[in-house]
């Protein structure tokens, strides 16, 4: 069952605060892969030093070129202060691993689920989640490169659900447009118990690990999250996948 709302909040409340204050944007050319890569040095280069600082000041790996990547704009300045990828397989090596299935290989229990006997075409991972860092900068969120708390707040620092969720849904209608099916990700327990709260079902897979903090191996089912997403939750996603699916199919 869900966690009840704070007080005050209203269902509208999560689509409506999402238009006023945020958009996102799919990164489909390259000058919005420019910013995407640029967002993650500051936050995973910069800030938090997990990357080596680069002359170019772009965090880039071999994984993004077959990975789907997405922005989040903020409406007043349009400054872009949040985003993260969805990695799928190579489609020259689909049998290579997943980022997530190297780091958390002896972690990963293949009796709850066995990424390696799946239908490789229709998983992913998503990973490089970052928000900038005055939208997550207060305690317990020096470390992390996203949000982790519960904040419905009309201030700078607004945060879940607007922010670190809002971007989870738009990896959800990427993929759902994309045809895939499972979205796999390296969690930190209290994010995953986070999302679960606001009616994103997260399906731990194995054991915790140490990978920049705690992460815990999880699944999200697209087909399961969409079907049964809670009515306080749907106006929102349906607003972030209406932005994705006409960015992406005016492109592809």
């Amino acid at each position: 069952m869900l966690a009840a709302l704070p007080t005050g909040v209203k269902i509208a409340s999560f689509a409506e605060g999402y238009r006023r204050f945020f958009e996102i944007v799919p990164a489909i050319n390259d000058a919005l892969k420019w910013h995407n890569y640029h967002l993650r040095h500051e936050v995973y280069s910069r800030e938090l030093g997990f990357e080596p600082i680069r002359a170019d000041q772009l965090e880039r790996d071999e994984h993004d070129a077959h990975s789907l990547h997405c922005l989040v704009r903020a409406v007043a300045t349009h400054m872009f202060v949040g985003c993260a990828r969805i990695v799928l397989v190579d489609p020259a090596d689909p049998t290579a691993p997943l980022p997530f299935e190297k780091t958390a290989r002896l972690a990963l229990d293949p009796t709850i689920l066995d990424p390696a006997k799946m239908d490789r075409t229709k998983i992913g991972e998503i990973s490089r989640l970052a928000v900038i860092s005055q939208y997550r900068r207060r305690k317990g969120e020096i470390g992390t490169p996203f949000s982790v708390n519960d904040d419905f707040g009309e201030n700078s620092k607004i945060r879940l659900p607007y922010m670190t969720l809002g971007l989870y849904l738009a990896m959800i209608a990427l993929a759902r447009w994309k045809g895939i099916d499972t979205l796999f990700m390296l969690t930190e327990p209290v994010l995953a118990t986070s999302i679960a709260h606001l009616g994103v079902e997260v399906h731990l897979i194995g054991a915790p690990i140490e990978h920049r903090g705690t992460r815990i191996p999880a699944a999200l089912f697209v087909g399961e999250i969409v079907a049964n997403m809670d009515a306080r939750i749907r106006p929102f996603f349906d607003t972030i996948a209406e932005e994705v699916e006409r960015a992406v199919e005016a492109t592809y």
